[in-house]
């Protein structure tokens, strides 16, 4: 049992390389969970005397508008993106999963308020629902993640719930019924496993998305302020000195995108792999 997504007409070819990707991807999560292998210098350290250099020996990708060290700033962002977009993309997995799950069990009338729930949220547009949510707190990290949670809990909500419908009506589950298996058994024990197959697939691809728009958010500010090395504070705090120091945005400009391509490509493979093609 599976989703089926669109996969864009170059991705089989990069998908063939998938190891490339994935190593990509573990020298990211090196970064957020042992910065200090890839360097060792303070990502908060200020040196307004060494202010905007270019990238030299001592600053393989120069320096900030402050003196900071943009290559150990942007390894150091890693965890701050990683750790949002995971902790993000967790909580919409389960308050959506749940809600699917509910709507796909229960009687008709409560499916149609759940159903009709989830759809009015998925007509708005996820950053923008996000930023409404924001808008009702304060900015800042724990504002972020729920926000994004929020904003991305329909998708996997509707998937969840059409899985429910499907394995519900399945031969063995229709059984399952007639030897009087109570709700909370059916589905925990039938229902559940075969729909959390390709939850962990589809949240590996939207894990990527989380993070670009958890990066959006924090170049709006909305997410963790300054000094913190997150990439989008670090693309909003360098927007000013694109003419004069234009290396201080493409490091964390080019880790954001490399990570999200890495995600997606490492899911789409694993979603390939899933469905049987190889």
């Amino acid at each position: 049992m599976s989703i089926a997504l669109p996969v864009p007409a170059a991705t089989p070819r990069l998908l063939r390389w998938w190891w490339v990707p994935a190593l990509a991807l573990a020298v990211v999560v090196l970064a957020a969970l042992a910065p200090r292998l890839l360097a060792g210098a303070d990502p908060l350290a200020a040196d307004p005397l060494a202010a905007l250099q270019a990238p030299s020996a001592e600053h393989w990708f120069g320096t900030d508008q402050l003196g900071r060290d943009v290559f150990t700033r942007t390894v150091y962002g890693a965890r701050y993106s990683l750790a949002i977009g995971a902790a993000s993309t967790l909580l919409s997995l389960v308050a959506g999963g749940l809600v699917g799950l509910l709507a796909g069990l229960a009687p008709r009338w409560a499916d149609e308020v759940l159903s009709r729930a989830l759809d009015v949220l998925s007509a708005f547009p996820e950053v923008l629902l996000a930023l409404l949510f924001i808008a009702f707190t304060d900015p800042g990290t724990p504002s972020l993640i729920l926000a994004i949670a929020l904003a991305f809990a329909p998708r996997y909500g509707r998937i969840v719930r059409a899985e429910t419908l499907l394995v519900r009506r399945s031969g063995y589950v229709e059984q399952a019924v007639t030897f009087g298996l109570s709700r909370a058994r059916l589905a925990w024990r039938h229902i559940l496993p075969n729909v959390l197959g390709p939850l962990p697939i589809l949240a590996t691809i939207g894990l990527g998305t989380a993070i670009v728009n958890a990066s959006a958010l924090s170049f709006l500010g909305m997410g963790p302020q300054p000094p913190s090395p997150e990439w989008g504070a670090m693309l909003s705090e360098s927007r000013n000195y694109l003419r004069v120091a234009w290396w201080s945005a493409i490091l964390p400009g080019a880790a954001l995108t490399v990570t999200v391509i890495s995600l997606t490509a490492v899911g789409r493979r694993l979603q390939r792999r899933f469905e049987g093609r190889h």
